[in-house]
């Protein structure tokens, strides 16, 4: 049986930020993916771009913004690597999906970590309060892995499912996640044309056709993106609502769904001039999830916590995107924007599942509230919370000790003196 120091379940942003800091600091380490590229959502659910990850925290002389950038350390190291090979936009929102993946293989195979590839965990052993090993099947194999740490950074929390941590599903009272949507590029757009007048003409004739149930979409309006290239247009406007994305019949009923409403999207976008000539060249290779399983945690953070602008001694990690809630019942999408000058963080304790001795989680997954997860979600923040917990297990071997017993200033001089923003 092979044995590591640290297994990371999930490859996504959380999984690798987790891996790479922790192989950085000398921890023997594997990342186990269940597809066969690195970055999570970017890749399996074709996500793009990249949230808003910093603060305007004023002006300088000459009337400029002045801006506090609040996913550093090995975030920052991935979007200086795309703005210098040219697959991004200036301000390093929008990225080429497919170049990202080449350079997240890249920054793994550099600090040391061990990639297993089209690998899916099934199973896993728990000791009293440790993971012993996983159950890890592919290519008509079946492994078990051991290790002293693992890490969790599925989004969906399936590590902790398995081995019998407690999580809760949803918003509390009836347990609805954010709806599931599956992403949509469409080619042969005039996309200077579309944006004049998605707004209004657009969105009139949309909700028109939505009246007369030509459109089942219950989504009130049409979300596209820019991509970098140049009659491509990025479409996360898909919604599939009242479906549990922890159950696997249900995430193919919203497969089934998803799918019919790109298609009639794509009608409808063809009455358009701008559109005449569109074609569906993408979907992604599996809906999105925007919330499923959060773990209870030593620490809980709150909608309120980020409202509060909380601070913590044991702060890993800053944000202050939107608390971004798409309507679980249907249509709508609540928002709390942030001002000037305003980020939270986000506090150590919610990585730690209850009782847990070496298994942490990273990602959306943490431990927190249906209203906190709507902000902590997305990409930029959660590779932050990746790195704080694979510098956590590098602090925990070093001090030969548990997840719980971690020197929260040694933690924190390690993300500090690797880039990484914590105040």
């Amino acid at each position: 049986m092979k044995k590591y120091e640290l297994i990371v379940v999930g490859g996504g942003f959380a999984g690798f930020g987790a891996a790479v800091a922790a192989a950085r600091e000398g921890v023997k380490t594997l990342l186990i993916e269940r597809t066969n590229a690195l970055s999570g959502a970017a890749n399996t659910g074709l996500v793009t771009p990249f949230m808003p990850y910093r603060a305007v925290m004023g002006q300088d002389d000459e009337g400029k913004p002045i801006y506090k950038y609040l996913s550093e350390g090995i975030f920052k190291e991935i979007v200086d690597k795309l703005r210098e090979a040219g697959r991004t936009n200036e301000n390093g929102t929008r990225f080429d999906n497919e170049y990202l993946k080449l350079i997240l293989n890249r920054m793994a195979v550099e600090a040391g970590v061990e990639l297993l590839f089209n690998a899916t965990v099934c199973g896993a052993v728990r000791e009293g309060n440790r993971i012993k090993s996983v159950t890890v099947v592919g290519r008509g194999q079946t492994l078990e892995l051991e290790a002293d740490y693992f890490i969790d950074a599925t989004g969906d929390a399936n590590l902790i499912s398995m081995t019998g941590f407690p999580f809760k599903v949803g918003r509390e009272g009836d347990n609805l996640c954010q709806p599931m949507t599956l992403c949509f590029r469409m080619a042969g757009v005039d996309v200077d044309e579309f944006y004049k007048i998605y707004r209004k003409e657009m969105q009139e004739r949309y909700l028109e056709w939505q009246r007369k149930g030509k459109i089942r979409n219950p989504r009130e309006n049409i979300l596209p993106f820019h991509t970098l290239i140049d009659d491509v247009l990025h479409l996360n406007t898909t919604r599939v609502i009242k479906l549990d994305p922890t159950d696997m019949f249900d995430v193919t009923k919203a497969e089934l769904e998803a799918r019919e409403q790109v298609f009639e999207m794509l009608e409808f976008f063809r009455t358009f001039d701008c559109c005449k000539n569109a074609q569906v060249v993408s979907t992604a290779c599996e809906i999105g999830t925007r919330e499923s399983r959060m773990i209870d945690g030593e620490y809980v953070l709150t909608g309120q916590d980020l409202l509060n602008l909380c601070r913590f001694d044991d702060s890993i990690a800053l944000g202050n995107y939107d608390i971004d809630i798409h309507n679980p019942e249907g249509s709508g999408t609540s928002h709390h924007f942030f001002g000037q000058g305003e980020f939270y963080e986000i506090p150590y304790r919610s990585l730690i599942p209850k009782d847990s001795e070496n298994l942490l989680v990273a990602g959306r997954c943490v431990s927190c509230d249906h209203e906190a997860q709507a902000s902590i979600r997305i990409m930029p923040i959660v590779c932050t919370l990746g790195q704080a917990a694979g510098s956590a297990i590098a602090a925990a071997k070093q001090d030969n000790c548990g997840v719980k017993e971690v020197d929260i200033e040694k933690l924190q001089k390690i993300l500090v003196d690797n880039g990484a923003a914590i105040h």
